[in-house]
């Protein structure tokens, strides 16, 4: 027997059953009332009777190896459709996933429509699961050697879906529907493309060489083989901690300050990481903190002075991480890299980081 079955859907097994209830229902009706009708009508009723008995059992024999079949059936699309995928979102009840590097969908002229098909797919009461390739990841930069010839930043890419992807929940009224949003990166080596509404999805390869939505795609169910391989792929993803960071922890990290043993209030700060040197920017409530006290820089904090500390999760993956203590150090242009050089990286990760407030930024290595 084929394995498929067992991929069938609780709405496909009450559909069955419900058809062909009622097919026998409407058979045995006729076949009680034949008893009691004579002449013409009896014989019509009998043999109208037998022949959806005969229909019910074909249908519940038959509708399994038909199904079956559909599901088999793959189509092939020369390259990913955008348009047609956007418009597959916006009739969208239940389940969307993404699994890419980074996603044209949230590109150009396709942005705006996209966020739109999201959200009805939300009010529709649809859960939305994106998952990108980690910006910061060995897997990025293998990538973008990958594509090296065609010259993308593949980086660049993923961390504008994530600065567009961040807005937009933002801007999403009530915690349900932000809940169902939920959009993580992934530090593993990326293999399969997907791109799922309900139960069909998109599928491909990454080339070498080439940008996996130029390629051809494949559509398939997701019950069939294919369709369940995918979902497996998905699925190990999302649930392995150790390779996957929330929008919220890529976009922030939590510093609880320490200053002579004493824990201060928490803080979620901009932050970078680099050459496994992590960068926070102090500005704003972490240096209304420092503001009366001295942070030290390589030498010995003045006489009296207790040292500034902090507690972070690092690495901020979703799960099974643990506190570390870090020294904070202001950066200055002593250092290497320098703060022209880490305010690039905020400036890639953020955007926010203009020329005009480059001398305001205060900037902090966690050592």
């Amino acid at each position: 027997m084929s394995r498929w079955r067992f991929g069938r859907s609780p709405q496909w097994r009450v559909r069955t059953l419900v058809i062909g209830g009622l097919l026998l229902a409407v058979s045995a009706g006729m076949l009680v009332a034949a008893r009691s009708a004579k002449g013409f009508t009896s014989d019509l009723l009998l043999n109208l009777g037998s022949s959806l008995v005969l229909a019910a059992v074909s249908y519940l024999i038959f509708d399994p190896i038909f199904d079956e079949a559909r599901k088999a059936r793959v189509e092939e699309h020369e390259r990913f459709d955008q348009a047609t995928f956007i418009d597959r979102m916006r009739e969208t009840h239940r389940n969307i996933r993404i699994l890419d590097t980074w996603t044209i969908l949230l590109e150009g002229r396709a942005r705006a429509r996209t966020f739109t098909a999201m959200r009805e797919a939300l009010d529709q009461g649809a859960t939305i699961r994106v998952l990108l390739l980690d910006p910061s990841s060995a897997a990025a930069q293998q990538r973008a050697d990958e594509l090296e010839r065609r010259q993308i930043d593949v980086a660049a890419h993923i961390m504008d879906n994530l600065r567009h992807l961040h807005v937009f929940r933002e801007q999403l009224d009530g915690h349900d529907l932000r809940a169902r949003l939920k959009v993580c990166v992934y530090d593993a080596s990326p293999s399969i493309q997907l791109y799922q509404w309900d139960g069909r999805a998109l599928i491909s390869f990454f080339p070498i060489g080439k940008v996996s939505f130029d390629v051809p795609q494949l559509e398939v169910d997701m019950a069939s083989p294919w369709g369940q391989f995918v979902d497996r792929r998905f699925d190990e993803l999302w649930d392995h901690g150790d390779h996957i960071r929330t929008l919220d922890r890529y976009w922030r990290l939590t510093v609880t300050l320490t200053h002579g043993g004493k824990r201060l209030d928490a803080v979620p700060v901009p932050y970078v990481s680099t050459d496994d040197a992590v960068y926070v920017d102090g500005t704003g409530d972490l240096a209304n903190r420092l503001a009366a006290r001295v942070l030290h820089t390589q030498g010995e904090p003045p006489a009296g002075e207790g040292l500034f500390g902090a507690l972070a999760v690092w690495p901020p993956r979703r799960t099974g991480q643990q506190t570390r203590e870090f020294d904070l150090v202001r950066l200055d242009e002593r250092q290497t890299p320098g703060p022209a050089e880490v305010l690039a990286l905020f400036d890639k990760k953020y955007s926010g980081y203009p020329e005009a407030r480059r001398d305001e930024v205060f900037l902090l290595r966690l050592n």
